[in-house]
């Protein structure tokens, strides 16, 4: 599968998995506390000058970024419409910013460093009898999956586009799941190969 890591080394790069998993988790609660549209104007701004200063690894995820950034105006404008704009700004504001600090994570943290993060906080089921690493190796897939379905939709919209000169919209929903479930199947033939039953 594909995957947002930039090999172009910044300086988040050498933060802790671990450390950036805490931040990530303490800040996206912060925003879903806030509903000052003001606050978060602020927030949203500190988000785009970490992103920014991650210079050309944020290449990568750009494109996704532009569609973030659509979808933000395009809930602000369906808020409005329902004559409740500050509900809009703030939904949309909070979309920005955690999508900037998951960008940020997933641009500068290895999968396996998630994984053996992940495992070392579910750990403690051991002893309960529940099997730490399975449930870690799920959360990750899940996180993977959800990084590669991106991946895939900006390669089918770019391929479309290089076709048509235009963007492919809801026409790449068909393919786009064909792709996934490929993907899904492949990985599940994997594991059940290589795990212990």
């Amino acid at each position: 599968m594909g995957s947002f890591y930039s090999d172009h080394r910044t300086w988040l790069h050498a933060v802790s998995a671990s450390l950036k998993l805490l931040l990530l988790a303490i800040f996206g609660t912060t925003l879903y506390v806030l509903n000052n549209a003001l606050v978060l104007l602020a927030c949203s701004a500190l988000c785009l000058l970490l992103f920014a200063s991650l210079g050309r690894a944020t290449l990568p995820a750009l494109k996704i970024l532009t569609m973030v950034f659509v979808t933000g105006l395009l809930i602000t404008a369906f808020h409005a419409y329902l004559q409740q704009p500050l509900l809009g700004m703030v939904s949309a504001l909070r979309l920005l910013s955690a999508s900037l600090l998951g960008f940020a994570l997933m641009l500068t943290t290895r999968s396996n460093d998630l994984l053996d993060v992940l495992e070392s906080l579910l750990s403690p089921l051991d002893r309960i009898g529940v099997k730490s690493s399975a449930l870690a190796l799920q959360v990750a897939l899940m996180l993977r999956f959800t990084e590669h379905f991106f991946i895939q939709w900006k390669r089918l919209d770019d391929a479309h586009r290089v076709r048509t000169g235009k963007s492919g919209g809801f026409k790449l929903l068909a393919p786009l799941t064909i792709r996934m479930l490929t993907s899904a199947q492949r990985v599940a033939d994997a594991l059940e190969l290589r795990l212990p039953p």
